[in-house]
């Protein structure tokens, strides 16, 4: 049934209940500007209601319920007004019935001095709007035509100027054109200039389309501005004035968060690079060796950083491989290494997470296809110059590097340029790696075992007695979601995400970086042996990035068998390094290479010339004829030769003969029998011929 103040339909208008009684309802048509209460029987509303003639609709005047005037208001003074002209009318129950209704409002007109239909339309008001007080609210929102454009006029809108010389212009469709090319050439753009240079570019136009307006008259820059704020509303004026990248990156508004989508520990993990805000010294603490990369992977539903890479190479998908690695596999050496003694437990992230999301550079590649098809793990790149697709480990590099930043000497701060009085900060520097890359440690334990955070997103089944700290989500996650980590060999594993490289086979071995491997494998499929087979190749190997002593060579193409090479002796000088070493090393013998083949092209050249020189001098001093005739100086060249040797040897005799000067010096021998100082002989070691 009806209920006091319902509004409804009946017939073909809107209605309010204002009173119910055993025989009837009172209602008013909240529709008409004339209209009175009217009674309707109860039998009546009945019968409308079962012909379903009459039903409940929205109340256009709802939003009176909640509004509240400012305190001194005139809408505040206005209501309150209304309300006392009628309060006495609308507490007498007959001032619904039309007999007698005349009388009252003449008796409340005498009392207050307002004319009876001014009290007439307070009361159709009050009535029509709800029967509140806020219903006798006056209706300034919908003054001034806020939002509509003016009609067009022969006189200019607004004010008139009272200091500035002229009349002004009136806005027409061609100056509004104009306004539009200016705003969108010079003003909506990444540049940011001021709306006062798009009004200047406006002028020069409209001086050249208008010359004969005088200047006084010229559309102001206040009309300009009116325009641009009616047309362009303000996502748009934001947009536009802002760097596509930075909108997209910094202002773009946040609808959602990163672990709606994630459902779990290990349903997805992030991964980035940054350089390190920090100058380090080598190891001798002799050399400043610049600022280390930092890697970090985190899981985003727990938060938990899952794994790390701290070292001197640039951020590259060999880095980012190793940061995986360390992220999937067990972490409770490398922290007893930098002296923290830890459980498995205590870092839990050992297994194959379900997505990873990185940079396009880092994880976009045909490498990357080993870890998607044989292990099933989503590979998701982040757009470019979108960071905030990883906004989780982004901010997690701020709050690592805010644990040392504080207290530790050789921290970026500012420019390097030395002003008055000031030192360059790089001088500072007095950690090593190893002790960064323990801090870093410390900072992540940290991290995982007891920050809370304060900003988590919670799901809804999470219960309240659960501290946002890392460990503890991933724990809860764990036992009451579906876990997403699989389980993968450590070994196959780091084989698996391990960069290759193409190789070749020689005499040699098998040629990577310039370098010779070899395996017992090798050797015995007959292809190091030199004969004139056609060797096959080319092959893949895999490599450790950090260690140079071995690769692994994946002898039959699609295939995961391989085989583990080492070093020959031939490439003995790279056993201890890392492949970033022998690049280095490789390249510094390319650029001394060169500088040698440069001076020895010098040297060809002077030898040349002066082989040259020689021939043409000889042939200068060459005789006509070398004898009485060509056959007696055939004849002879024997006795020629002996001749000439003869000469050559008392010439040597006569050198060797002169006496040398006498040493001063004693030899004492220490041992009693003279050693045996003959050159060993490694014929038998150098050709593998011992018995």
């Amino acid at each position: 049934m009806l209920r006091i103040n319902d509004v409804i339909t009946y017939g073909e208008t809107r209605h309010r209940v204002l009173n119910i009684t055993n025989d009837g309802h009172v209602l008013i048509n909240i529709d008409s500007i004339h209209s009175f209460p009217e009674y309707i029987s109860a039998s009546e509303v009945e019968a409308a209601i079962l012909s379903e003639c009459m039903r409940n609709v929205d109340d256009p005047y709802k939003h009176l319920v909640t509004q509240l005037p400012e305190q001194g208001s005139i809408s505040q003074q206005v209501r309150d007004k209304r309300l006392s002209v009628i309060e006495s009318l609308i507490q007498n129950p007959n001032i619904f019935n039309r007999t007698g209704r005349g009388a009252l409002v003449q008796q409340a007109s005498d009392q207050s001095g307002i004319a009876k239909k001014t009290i007439y339309s307070y009361l159709r008001q009050y009535w029509q709007r709800g029967s509140t007080p806020n219903a006798l609210l006056p209706d300034y929102d919908n003054s001034g035509g806020k939002g509509k454009r003016r009609s067009n006029s022969e006189k200019k809108l607004g004010r008139p100027r009272s200091t500035t010389p002229g009349e002004g212009s009136i806005v027409d469709a061609d100056i509004e054109r104009l306004f539009r090319i200016v705003l969108d050439r010079y003003y909506l753009t990444e540049k940011k200039k001021p709306i006062a240079y798009a009004h200047r570019r406006f002028l020069s136009i409209y001086e050249s389309i208008n010359p004969n307006i005088p200047k006084e008259d010229y559309p102001t820059i206040g009309q300009l501005r009116y325009f641009y704020e009616r047309e362009y509303n303000r996502p748009d004026r934001i947009r536009l004035r802002a760097n596509r990248i930075k909108y997209n990156k910094d202002i773009r508004p946040l609808l959602s968060t990163a672990t709606v989508n994630t459902h779990g520990p290990g349903a997805r993990y992030e991964i980035d690079a940054t350089i390190a805000d920090i100058y380090l010294l080598s190891s001798d603490r002799q050399r400043i060796i610049g600022r280390p990369t930092l890697y970090v992977v985190v899981d985003v539903f727990s938060r938990m950083i899952t794994g790390f890479y701290v070292g001197l190479e640039n951020p590259s998908y060999a880095t980012a491989m190793l940061a995986l690695i360390n992220a999937m596999t067990d972490k409770t050496k490398i922290c007893k290494r930098f002296g923290y003694d830890i459980e498995s437990e205590e870092w839990p992230s050992i297994g194959l997470p379900e997505a990873i999301l990185a940079d396009r550079g880092e994880l976009l590649g045909h490498q990357i296809e080993y870890l998607e098809q044989a292990f099933g793990v989503r590979i998701e790149t982040a757009s470019p110059y979108r960071g905030d697709a990883k906004g989780i480990v982004e901010r997690y590099f701020c709050t690592i590097q805010a644990d040392f930043k504080p207290y530790a000497p050789g921290v970026v701060t500012g420019t390097t340029i030395k002003k008055q009085g000031g030192k360059d900060y790089r001088l500072d520097a007095a950690l090593t790696m190893q002790d960064f890359t323990k801090i870093i440690v410390g900072s992540i334990l940290h991290r995982n075992l007891y920050s809370v955070l304060t900003k988590y997103d919670r799901e809804s089944d999470m219960p309240t007695d659960l501290p946002a700290v890392p460990i503890r989500i991933w724990q809860w996650g764990i036992q009451n979601r579906s876990g997403r980590l699989k389980n993968a060999s450590e070994t196959d594993l780091k084989i698996a995400l391990l960069p290759r490289e193409k190789v070749t086979l020689s005499d040699l071995g098998i040629r990577c970086f310039g370098a010779f491997y070899t395996c017992k494998e090798l050797i015995a499929s007959g292809w190091l042996h030199r004969t004139r087979q056609q060797r096959p190749g080319p092959f893949v190997a895999a490599y450790d990035p950090g260690i140079a002593e071995h690769i692994y060579l994946f002898p039959d193409k699609g295939k995961p068998d391989y085989w583990e090479c080492y070093l020959t002796d031939r490439s003995r000088e790279y056993r201890g390094r890392s492949m970033w070493e022998l690049w280095e090393s490789k390249q510094q013998i390319k650029k001394s290479t060169g500088a040698a083949k440069m001076l020895e092209q010098h040297s060809k050249k002077d030898l040349e010339n002066s082989i040259q020189e020689t021939i043409k001098n000889a042939e200068k001093l060459r005789p006509s004829h070398l004898g009485p005739t060509k056959r007696k100086a055939l004849t002879d060249i024997g006795n020629n030769r002996r001749e000439a040797r003869d000469i050559e040897r008392q010439q040597r005799l006569s050198t060797e003969n002169k006496p040398e000067p006498k040493s001063k010096a004693t030899v004492t021998n220490l041992h009693q029998e003279p050693e045996d100082y003959a050159y060993p002989s490694f014929i038998d070691d150098l050709f593998g011929d011992k018995e």
